[in-house]
């Protein structure tokens, strides 16, 4: 019988391998609008002032690396349309090197790659009344951006932009895999969460109905091998579960599988079949 995640199941961080951190760090603030929380050594956290949402850990050596499993991107979830529209105005202003833009249907996206090709997305979401059809059925697309509508949210308010709000979250990751139905295997049958939406080589889910909080691809080519531990891109991300007993259920369900679960001082460590690096850690130890 399959088990279910909670529902209140959230991200909380996502930690990336830089080479300069110094570079890393202008861009996620000047361009992105982060904060820089603290510093440790070779490692910055950075949010719009509440909880972490971007750790950045710098290796000089660590190379760039295609072909394998890893990031596609991280998606940084905005407040409101407007904070939407002020990021994309900010970088525009600033002539930063995009990959897209799309209407989704249940949000619309920017999508640009950091000092080391890490993929971003920055999005808002639309009321979840919105999300779907006459006959319920999500509507999820790929549709132009309504540019001149974003930015029309700015009229009358021509202060600077402080940077993201507050209520700014890490909203999904989006993952590139060696195979889908090893994915789902484990994140849906292991570790609980609903399948929302599965196309050929993608599949999305999620957690407390929303449009989906983790996707993965396996458009690198299937059978693609990890990244070196070394290499640019992910570490790891956080997924927050309400408390420490909704905690220990999706523990004990990895350790009856046999993977291997290691405990760090910010909860326990797992990979998927593909090598990406999974932080499960109680939301009570780290409020959002």
């Amino acid at each position: 019988m399959a088990h279910a995640i909670h529902p209140d199941t959230r991200l909380g961080y996502v930690h990336l391998t830089v080479t300069n951190l110094e570079r890393a760090l202008t861009f996620y603030r000047q361009v992105l609008g982060f904060k820089l929380h603290r510093r440790d050594g070779a490692a910055a956290f950075l949010g719009a002032g509440g909880s972490d949402l971007v750790a950045l850990t710098e290796n000089t050596k660590a190379q760039q690396t295609r072909g394998t499993t890893g990031l596609y991107h991280f998606a940084i979830l905005v407040a409101s349309r407007l904070e939407f529209a002020q990021s994309l105005r900010c970088i525009a202003e600033m002539d930063v090197p995009t990959q897209g833009f799309a209407d989704h249907g249940v949000s619309e996206s920017i999508y640009l790659p950091d000092p080391d090709g890490n993929g971003i997305e920055i999005y808002r979401d639309r009321p979840r009344s919105e999300w779907r059809d006459v006959n319920g059925q999500l509507q999820m697309g790929a549709d132009p951006l309504d540019m001149d509508g974003v930015l029309a949210e700015l009229e009358g308010h021509a202060a600077p932009w402080r940077g993201l709000d507050l209520a700014t979250v890490l909203g999904h990751m989006h993952l590139q895999v060696a195979n889908i139905r090893a994915a789902e295997a484990f994140y849906i049958g292991l570790l609980g969460f609903d399948l929302v939406l599965r196309l050929p080589s993608a599949s999305f889910v999620s957690a407390g109905g929303y449009h989906h909080h983790i996707g993965f691809n396996a458009w690198v080519g299937a059978g693609a091998p990890p990244p070196p531990l070394d290499a640019v891109g992910l570490r790891y991300f956080v997924i927050h579960l309400p408390n420490d007993d909704e905690l220990g259920k999706v523990t004990d369900r990895v350790r009856k599988a046999g993977l291997a679960l290691r405990e760090t001082s910010g909860g326990w460590l797992v990979r998927d079949p593909s090598q990406n690096g999974i932080l499960l850690a109680a939301a009570a130890r780290f409020p959002s």
